[in-house]
């Protein structure tokens, strides 16, 4: 018998040696040896496995030692083996994972027919391994294909940025134009007919669950005749355009120039010129003249409106004339429409037989109109009207005798259910954790007038994008929930009775509010208007796609600001003191006077639509500015929110107000100090792909959540946002409420919003001081 060791040096490789040995007989009869020129050919044969685990299979080792005990001797005097016995080598399989013993295929083995019984024995153990062999190879192959189908059916989901890149590719310019041609056309349908096209086309990009809610709320219209002002000492009459009431007007935007939800009836009295309507100039006028149930002629602008309204409410005006000096912004001598609902269905009750003639129809108790500036000029017998450089404001001469007029207001009100459109695109981790993207599908004009199509289009161009990357496998982290809001002009009713409506699961789980109220606005530059925890969001999101400079010599750095500003965002920033971030290209207010004209609602230009953006350039830029926030506010582990910045502005708007004392500017340290550290300390390490422990990433995203809910203030003046992070003036931020204090006395004390501020700072601090308790090291803990 041969040792064994002679056919291998490799124990291991004994048992595969043995399959694919060239094996030819020794010794035989002569019946053999007469058949020894008879050739039988064989194919090769290749077979790969893993050579470890086939080693490993039970039994195999037994099998081993029985082959080998019966190996055929020698036929050379010598003793040595045969040459053709020479061991096969394995070869490295190109996959790298397993070896490969290969035969030579040009080898042609010779055997005898009659075997003597060593040899086969040997066949038989050469037989049981090539079933053996076969077995394994059969098995193989149907692992393989098994394997091989699975892989064609599952698709591997892209990376992050692979997606976030191929979202922004799919966002063009063409599409988004011909998005807005499709619903440009659907202008003079009803809103019930829109919102059945808008969800049809959502639910064929891709969008799941898509519902469309019904809320019935008071709408206030104009009346079938219009409103009129007449001077009645020349017993003229007048429309708001200033308009003689009978000539024949050819204006189609005249019957929008209306106040919604203004008291009704007529009012003769005196016009009283209060500018822009602040605390100084109420306590200048009231000095001079009694203003009990006079008609105030006020400026936009400055202040929010309805703030301002309240203050001629309170202190005696019965109704009030608007307008927009031309000083202040190029379209001033244009009519306009204003609302004067907060937010919301103002009323609950369903009587429509009494709707609009029951003062409890009406949210002031001032009869409102806006009308044109040149008809305020007249009505002030102002020497000027926006004219010379600088420009001179209007303004009644100090000379001149004040005109009495007869207001008639004419509005009329009826109870109408207002739609909304919801559709879902579901998260893989936190599905229960929504990023809401809102924009509106309705506008204060109808027809060719009406502007709600660029920010439909806009926002169903992103749906587009990101649905193609779902049908590729791809899923958000969060759920996304895309939101077009009906009964936005008549104040945001769609958004505030929805969210109202589902008022205790969002506050629990939205984490941010996106908008697309009004993507392109006017020629200007690129702005974000967001609250504190995403102003770095903003900024790094627009440095990367300025697309280029308005001046020559370098661009401008990003335009940012936490202004209080209107559309649906309010309820989700007010209520819920939710993050919200805004897009848009407009032109910056260049004075504080000009802040809060975005209230008024002007009729669009026809030549500024065809100019504004023929090309679509912009409306594509803020599509993929808007889509890469949503990614980020989706995606990203840890919820891109900084306290520090929330900490950094407080001590912002406190620096230079002359109410802060020593004990505010302390709690306001604090929270910058904490904030800091727990930015440092926290954030980093779940941010860290190594230390992304679900349940710490999720507990932190909750204390990021949350911190801004610390600044929800109760009973705030009317027209202000509840969130006092949100500001009313960008050269001069300062907290809204303390603001109000100094120069209204009588709505709060000094001491009342002191304490305000500094429990909702104090809010916050203890906020993220639990957030540190929370996430502090067990090792770090002395015993």
């Amino acid at each position: 018998m041969v040792d064994t060791q002679g056919f291998h040096s490799n124990p291991a490789l004994q048992v595969t040696d043995m399959a694919y040995r060239k094996v030819r007989a020794g010794h035989g009869s002569l019946r053999a040896r007469d058949l020894e020129n008879e050739e039988l050919h064989t194919a090769s044969l290749e077979l790969e496995w893993d050579m470890e685990k086939e080693l490993e299979e039970p039994g195999l080792d037994r099998f081993q030692l029985e082959c080998v005990e019966h190996q055929p001797v020698s036929s050379s005097s010598g003793g040595g083996m045969d040459p053709d016995l020479e061991p096969i080598q394995p070869s490295v399989s190109p996959h790298g994972r397993f070896e490969r013993l290969q035969e030579d295929p040009n080898y042609v083995s010779r055997f005898s027919r009659s075997a003597p019984k060593g040899q086969r024995r040997n066949g038989t153990c050469l037989a049981k391994y090539l079933l053996g062999g076969v077995g394994v190879f059969a098995l193989g192959l149907l692992i393989g294909r098994y394997a091989f189908s699975k892989e064609q059916v599952k698709v591997e989901p892209s990376a992050d940025t692979d997606v976030l890149e191929k979202i922004v590719q799919g966002i063009t310019a063409e599409k988004i134009q011909a998005l807005q041609r499709d619903f440009d056309s659907l202008s003079d349908l009803t809103e019930e007919s829109k919102v059945r096209y808008i969800a049809q086309r959502w639910e064929e990009l891709g969008l799941k669950d898509v519902q469309v809610t019904n809320h019935t709320a008071l709408l206030s219209y104009p009346g079938p005749a219009l409103s009129t002002i007449t001077d009645i000492s020349g017993n003229q009459c007048y429309l708001p355009s200033g308009a003689r009431c009978d000539q024949a007007f050819t204006s189609t935007t005249e019957p929008f120039a209306y106040a919604a939800y203004s008291a009704m009836g007529n009012l003769v009295a005196e016009v009283v010129d209060i500018q822009y309507g602040s605390a100084e100039d109420l306590r200048r006028v009231q000095a001079s003249a009694n203003v009990t149930n006079k008609i105030a002629l006020l400026k936009l602008g400055q202040s929010p409106l309805l703030y301002k309204l309240s203050l001629l409410a309170e202190v005696g005006f019965g109704g009030c004339l608007l307008y927009v000096d031309p000083c202040d912004a190029p379209f001033g001598n244009k009519t306009f429409g204003v609302t004067l609902n907060p937010g919301g269905n103002p009323f609950f009750q369903k009587d429509t037989s009494t709707a609009g003639r029951d003062s409890r129809h009406n949210l002031t108790s001032l009869l409102v109109q806006p009308i044109s500036a040149s008809f305020a000029k007249m009505l002030l017998s102002a020497p000027a009207m926006g004219q010379g450089r600088p420009c001179v404001p209007i303004a009644m001469p100090s000379a001149s005798a004040r005109k009495i007029i007869n207001l008639t207001i004419e509005n009329q009100a009826s109870f109408k259910t207002v739609h909304n459109v919801i559709g879902y695109l579901k998260g893989k981790t936190n599905p229960d954790r929504y990023v809401l993207v809102g924009s509106r599908h309705g506008s204060w004009y109808e027809g060719a007038l009406a502007d709600w199509g660029k920010g439909s289009a806009v926002m169903t161009q992103i749906i587009a994008s990101m649905t193609a990357q779902t049908r590729a496998g791809w899923q958000p982290d969060r759920t996304i929930v895309f939101c077009s809001w009906g009964g936005t002009s008549l104040g945001n009713i769609g958004s505030f009775e929805w969210g109202k409506e589902n008022a205790v699961v969002l506050q629990s789980r939205a984490v941010a509010y996106v908008s697309l109220h009004s993507p392109v606005r006017a020629p200007g530059s690129l702005q974000a208007i967001m609250s504190p925890s995403l102003q770095q969001l903003a900024t790094e999101t627009q440095k990367r796609h300025l697309m280029s400079c308005s001046r020559g010599g370098g661009c401008p750095g990003p335009n940012v600001s936490s202004l209080q500003t209107p559309g649906d965002l309010i309820f989700f920033s007010s209520q819920l003191a939710v993050p919200t971030v805004e897009f848009t290209y407009s032109e910056f207010p260049k004075t504080e006077r000009a802040f809060f004209l975005s209230e008024a609602f002007f009729p669009p230009e026809s030549s500024l639509r065809e100019t504004l953006d023929p090309a679509f350039k912009l409306h594509e830029t803020i599509a993929k500015i808007t889509a890469e926030a949503i990614l980020r506010l989706a995606t990203d582990p840890v919820l891109p929110f900084y306290p520090l910045d929330i900490a950094l502005d407080v001590q912002n708007k406190l620096k230079d107000d002359p109410l802060s004392q020593p004990d505010l500017l302390n709690v306001a340290s604090s929270l910058r100090d904490n904030s800091a550290f727990f930015q440092s300390e926290v954030m980093r390490p779940a941010n860290d792909p190594k230390e992304r422990d679900p349940t710490h990433v999720r507990m932190l995203n909750d204390v990021l959540r949350d911190l801004e809910k610390s600044f929800l203030i109760p009973n705030q003046p009317l027209g202000f946002n509840r969130n006092i992070l949100y500001c009313l003036s960008r050269q001069t931020p300062r907290f809204s409420i303390l603001k109000d204090a100094l120069e209204v006395p009588w709505h709060n004390s000094i001491k009342q919003s002191l304490t305000l501020v500094s429990s909702a700072i104090s809010s916050a601090d203890k906020l993220i001081q639990s957030g540190l308790d929370l996430f502090e090291n067990e090792n770090d803990i002395p015993q």
